[in-house]
C-alpha cells in the first residue's frame, strides 16, 4: 500500500463532500406553509371531508372521484354531514380554493410534489 495516505485523505474529502449538505442544513428546516383560504371557503366552514384527511390524502379522494365519475358514471359524493357535492375538481374544489398560488402551490412546493392536475384541467385564473 504505497499510496495509502493519499487514499485515506481522498476518502475523508469524499465523505466530507458527500455529507456536507446534511451538516450545512442541520437545524434549518423549512417553515411549514399555512395555505390561505378564500373568503368563500372560510364562510363554508367545512370541506368535503375533514381537514386532516384533506391535507394528507386529498389526491386519493380526487383519484377515487375520477374513477367513479368516468368509469361508473357516479357524479355525486355524499359527505358524512349529509351534504351532496358534485364530483368535480374545477366545479367543487376550485370553487372554494381558487387561489392556486397561495393554497395549492405552497404545500406542493413544500412537499416537493408536482401534481399532474393541470395537464388535463384548466388552471384557475387568480385575481390580484
Amino acid at each position: 500500500m504505497y499510496d495509502g495516505g493519499k487514499i485515506i485523505i481522498g476518502l475523508i474529502i469524499g465523505i466530507g463532500f458527500f455529507t456536507s449538505p446534511f451538516f450545512f442544513n442541520a437545524g434549518k428546516a423549512a417553515r411549514r406553509p399555512e395555505p390561505e383560504l378564500t373568503q368563500k371557503a372560510k364562510d363554508a366552514k367545512e370541506c368535503v371531508l375533514e381537514t386532516s384527511y384533506m391535507k394528507s390524502s386529498h389526491m386519493k379522494l380526487l383519484d377515487e372521484w375520477r374513477q367513479t365519475f368516468v368509469r361508473n358514471d357516479e357524479r355525486y359524493f355524499t359527505a358524512k354531514s349529509g351534504k351532496v357535492y358534485y364530483k368535480s375538481l374545477q366545479g367543487t374544489c376550485l370553487d372554494c380554493h381558487s387561489n392556486k398560488s397561495r393554497f395549492c402551490d405552497q404545500c406542493h412546493d413544500y412537499m416537493g410534489e408536482s401534481p399532474y392536475c393541470w395537464e388535463c384541467h384548466i388552471e384557475p385564473k387568480e385575481s390580484k
